[in-house]
């Protein structure tokens, strides 16, 4: 792993907590019991989705970095696009957090880009004959950060005293399931409709049960 990517995953561990423990009123986001956890459970939930993506990218002959997510894309147009691109990833939580007194926790602060190793370019039989990374297979990428967060979220729940953890890693795969900018529900979306659609309804039903279930 790269030092920046380390930064960037750092980066969105510290927002990510930040997002989890702010909450009305103010005193009790200054909690220590409160600061820990939150910072625990995003770490948690971070470092699963990368190793997800990072393991599934292995497999399949390439390489993935993540980054703080920005936004980049305002039209349709090419000329519509910002060279260097907003800090979404750390504006867009933080704002909402603060708009909604800590009720509306908008968890979408990496992306990833992935590019094919030289080791798949080689391969002359089996499933890869060819060195580009197709659509299919970038999805195939996010889509195991996302199924390894749902799979967090399900086993959390059996473990007693974690079923926070359960309800934020149910939001965090709902939040970046959307086909928006970069998220991985974008790469997904365009990769197979099918997986994305699949993946979608899980996120779904997850949130709804972190929502009705105390």
């Amino acid at each position: 792993m790269k030092p920046k990517e380390f930064s960037n995953i750092l980066s969105a561990i510290v927002i990510l907590a930040i997002v989890l423990g702010f909450q009305f009123p103010f005193d009790k986001f200054f909690e220590v019991e409160n600061l820990a956890r939150s910072f625990v459970f995003s770490a948690i939930i971070i470092f699963i989705g990368v190793f997800a993506r990072k393991f599934a990218a292995d497999k399949l002959d390439c390489d993935v970095e993540h980054e703080m997510w920005r936004w980049q894309r305002f039209g349709y147009k090419p000329h519509h696009y910002l060279k260097e691109g907003l800090p979404a990833g750390i504006a867009l939580p933080l704002f909402f957090s603060l708009f909604s007194l800590g009720s509306v926790k908008l968890l979408t602060v990496l992306n990833y880009y992935a590019a094919p190793l030289r080791r798949r370019a080689a391969r002359r039989f089996g499933y890869f004959s060819y060195g580009e990374l197709s659509e299919y297979h970038n999805g195939l990428i996010g889509a195991a950060g996302i199924a390894a967060i749902l799979l967090l979220s399900f086993v959390s729940y059996f473990i007693p005293g974690a079923s926070l953890l359960a309800k934020y890693s149910a939001y965090y795969a709902f939040w970046n399931m959307l086909p928006l900018s970069f998220l991985d529900g974008t790469l997904i979306f365009f990769g197979s409709r099918v997986l994305w659609a699949t993946l979608a309804l899980f996120a779904i039903l997850f949130t709804g049960f972190a929502i009705i279930i105390p």
